[in-house]
């Protein structure tokens, strides 16, 4: 009797590792405002108020990382678009995110699908981002996470976490350009040539994505 092939995880592999190796670096007591917030956001049902696989997606026309605008009615008349929200370069967990995608993106593309990032970060952030791990797709920034909003992603960080980041030298409203500390949940959209989403996920750990392989198959 064969096996089942189990697929490997490419990318959330990679991601708990990170998390590992914090946990065994970092002193518990000073991970608790971050584990807390997490448990209280999922408690929230933050994951359920996302849109979901059906809904029509809001159109939207952000800047990339050189400041070109970029309008999802452009981009949708050549294919179907993923889009793959995150919530900065001073997120590791996104960034690694993004480096798998690169390494992904010629199977989007051989599907004839355009993979847009998305973040609330300044143009110039968004530039280094691209920069900084050689991304091939648009990195788009989207000031006051208003696109994410409508995408039904964003909650606002709570007093004690943004005292934990500032405690570790993430400064979000200089990333952001704008002192609101509104981040979007991690998430992944797919959205077809009519407009309509075909793929959705949105996770209140910011520890966890989908794979790119299960976002592929989603495509039409």
């Amino acid at each position: 009797m064969l096996t089942p092939e189990i697929p490997p995880r490419l990318l959330q592999d990679r991601l708990d590792a990170i998390t590992e190796q914090t946990r065994r670096l970092v002193q518990a007591e000073r991970l608790a405002p971050s584990e807390r917030f997490v448990a209280e956001l999922f408690a929230s049902g933050a994951e359920e108020r996302i849109l979901p696989a059906g809904a029509k997606a809001p159109e939207f026309a952000l800047p990339d990382a050189s400041g070109r605008t970029v309008r999802s009615a452009d981009l949708l008349a050549l294919g179907p678009l993923v889009l793959s929200f995150f919530r900065g370069r001073w997120c590791s967990y996104c960034v690694h995110e993004l480096e798998v995608w690169g390494e992904h993106y010629d199977d989007l593309r051989a599907a004839r699908a355009l993979l847009l990032a998305v973040s609330p970060q300044t143009v110039r952030q968004n530039h280094f981002t691209a920069a900084q791990h050689g991304l091939a797709f648009p990195v788009l920034s989207d000031g006051g996470a208003t696109v994410a909003e409508q995408f039904g992603l964003v909650y606002t960080v709570p007093p004690a976490l943004q005292r934990y980041y500032r405690s570790i030298l993430i400064n979000v409203p200089l990333m952001n350009g704008e002192p609101s500390y509104r981040l979007p949940l991690p998430a992944t959209f797919v959205i077809g040539q009519d407009g309509l989403i075909l793929f959705a996920r949105a996770y209140a750990d910011f520890r966890v994505r989908p794979e790119p392989a299960e976002v592929v198959a989603a495509l039409p």
